[in-house]
C-alpha cells in the first residue's frame, strides 16, 4: 500500500518570525538554515505522529479494490480529491464520486463505496487503484494544535542553539525528549 505525497503544504506550521523569536535570533544572516530546521521541525512532528499538520495532498496506491472500504493511512483527511483505477482493458477511468463517501470521523480515514455500489474490477497490475485525498489538521498554521507547535518551537530552538555550539567549537545537551516528546502524545495516532 505505496503512499506518496503529491501536493506539500503551502505553508509551514511555523513562521521565520515565530521561529526567530522562540531562538531569540535578531539578524537575518541565518533565515535560510532556520528555514531549514522548521521544515525538518514539521517533517518529524508528522512522522511521530503519523499525520499531516497542514493541508496537503497524498495518493495512496492499491492493486486492486478491496471488498469494501479503503483505509486511508494519512489523518486527519480532510477530502477525497478522487479514486481512479486502470479497468479490466487497460484504460484509466476514475469513479464517480457519487459513488463514494468519505468517512473521516474515525481515525485514520475511510473511502466507503455507496450503498448499492461496488468497486469496479481493475486491471491485474500492480497500482491498479488510486486515491488521492487531502489530509491534515487545516490550511492555517493555527489550525494545528498548540501542543505540537510548542514542540515543534523547541525542536527548531534546540536546533539553533546546536548550530551556535558547533559554530563555536562547543556541544549543546540535547532537550528533555521525555517532556518535549510528550507534547505530541494527545495528537498521536497508532493504526
Amino acid at each position: 500500500m505505496p503512499l506518496a505525497l503529491i501536493t506539500p503544504p503551502a505553508i509551514e506550521p511555523i513562521s521565520l518570525v515565530e521561529a526567530k523569536l522562540h531562538a531569540r535570533v535578531d539578524d537575518s544572516d541565518r533565515d535560510t538554515l532556520i528555514g531549514v530546521f522548521i521544515k525538518s521541525a514539521r517533517e518529524a512532528a508528522e512522522h511521530e505522529l503519523g499525520r499531516a499538520l497542514i493541508t496537503q495532498t497524498w495518493r495512496l496506491t492499491l492493486d486492486e479494490f478491496p471488498c469494501a472500504e479503503i483505509e486511508l493511512p494519512k489523518p486527519k483527511v480532510l477530502s477525497i480529491v478522487s479514486v481512479g483505477y486502470v479497468d479490466a482493458d487497460g484504460l484509466d477511468q476514475t469513479v464517480n464520486s457519487a459513488n463514494y463517501t468519505l468517512d473521516s470521523a474515525q481515525l485514520p480515514g475511510w473511502v466507503l463505496p455507496a450503498e448499492d455500489y461496488s468497486w469496479p474490477a481493475t486491471r491485474d497490475i500492480a497500482n491498479a487503484v488510486r486515491v488521492d485525498f487531502t489530509a491534515g489538521y487545516g490550511p492555517a498554521a493555527t489550525d494545528v494544535p498548540a501542543s505540537v507547535r510548542q514542540w515543534m518551537l523547541l525542536q527548531i530552538g534546540a536546533a539553533v542553539k546546536q548550530a551556535e555550539a558547533f559554530a563555536s567549537g562547543f556541544t549543546v545537551a540535547e532537550l528533555p525528549n521525555r517532556w518535549v516528546d510528550g507534547l505530541l502524545d494527545r495528537e498521536r495516532t497508532y493504526l
